[in-house]
């Protein structure tokens, strides 16, 4: 008999110990419990549809064929309603149906742009939170509009959201939700809304991992090594409310600027980030896989960013 058949390659054996282990964190034990999907990764933001003019549309099923290929247990979808943000419009209600039929994979999120005519104050963009939310909502997000991050409609926004319970994804550069060098508007907000749950994402964000961080920066993709004193771990040190992740090419490639200075950063903050890949078009080539293959972490970390930490922060662990 030909044994080679029959035995596990070191690689599948891993993936193997790897997903058998989260579904054991996840609540995994055959004995009845509702169990969560198997997979190394909790995808923290894809999209739906066609997001640019340059990319092709994708939709539920190539999504979730593209999860499979990658020991991705879950995503979250989120939609793009600021003129800033795509170049088609993606609407939460669009989301919201692309979704239903595979709600225990796809994670719905959604959306209202903060210049969007509405009335009742507060009380009115609750009412229309809670809508979403009725219809299966976990988050708010992608936030991108072309607003300074402490605008007042913002305010009004993640105020509402924290009162719903809706952690809220927003993009930061030098267009949309902008800042300035020491993220002082989205540290304004931090002490406005502290009970906002907030997760940062985009070359702003990122581009403050640096405590060098010019303006430039904030809009791009900065290579050079990454000093100490950044925005982030000054904010998080601050706010307990404050949380990032990896996705894109400013997530991936402020942990690759130095992947010592990365790979502390990932520890040191390891229950304030989660795994992202902003995957939202056939084929697209994703760094995330490549660099969490080459970056030794403990697994107990790795398990938290990869996996842990956005099913507690979404209340689905």
């Amino acid at each position: 008999m030909d044994t080679s058949s029959i035995l596990l390659s070191r690689r599948r054996f891993q993936q193997w110990l790897g997903s058998a282990t989260l579904s054991m964190i996840a609540g995994k034990t055959g004995w009845g419990v509702e169990l969560a999907p198997s997979g190394e990764f909790f995808d923290m933001h894809t999209h739906l549809g066609q997001t640019w003019n340059t990319t092709a549309p994708l939709t539920a099923e190539e999504l979730l064929r593209w999860m499979d290929a990658h020991q991705i247990a879950q995503a979250v979808v989120l939609p793009l309603v600021s003129p800033e943000a795509s170049s088609y419009p993606l609407s939460s209600d669009f989301v919201l149906e692309q979704t239903r039929p595979f709600r225990d994979r796809l994670i719905p999120f959604c959306s209202i742009d903060p210049r969007t005519s509405y009335s009742g104050g507060h009380k009115g963009a609750v009412d229309m939170l809670k809508k979403y939310q009725d219809a299966g909502a976990r988050g708010f997000g992608e936030h991108k509009p072309g607003v300074p991050i402490d605008h007042p409609g913002n305010l009004t926004l993640f105020a509402a959201c924290a009162e719903v319970g809706l952690p809220i994804l927003f993009h930061l550069d030098n267009q949309r939700n902008t800042d300035k060098p020491g993220l002082p508007g989205l540290a304004n907000v931090l002490t406005q809304v502290p009970n906002a749950v907030m997760i940062g994402h985009g070359p702003g964000w990122w581009g403050s991992l640096s405590g060098d961080a010019t303006q430039q920066d904030l809009g791009g993709y900065p290579r050079t090594k990454p000093t100490p004193g950044g925005a982030i771990d000054t904010l998080m040190e601050k706010f307990p409310n404050l949380y990032g992740e990896l996705s894109a090419g400013s997530g991936a490639g402020a942990i690759n600027r130095d992947l010592d200075f990365g790979r502390e950063f990932l520890i040191r903050r390891s229950d304030r980030l989660m795994f992202g890949t902003d995957f939202l078009s056939p084929g697209q080539a994703v760094p995330q896989f490549e660099l969490f293959a080459k970056i030794e972490l403990p697994v107990e970390v790795r398990e938290k960013i990869c996996f842990r930490n956005a099913r507690r922060v979404l209340s689905l662990a």
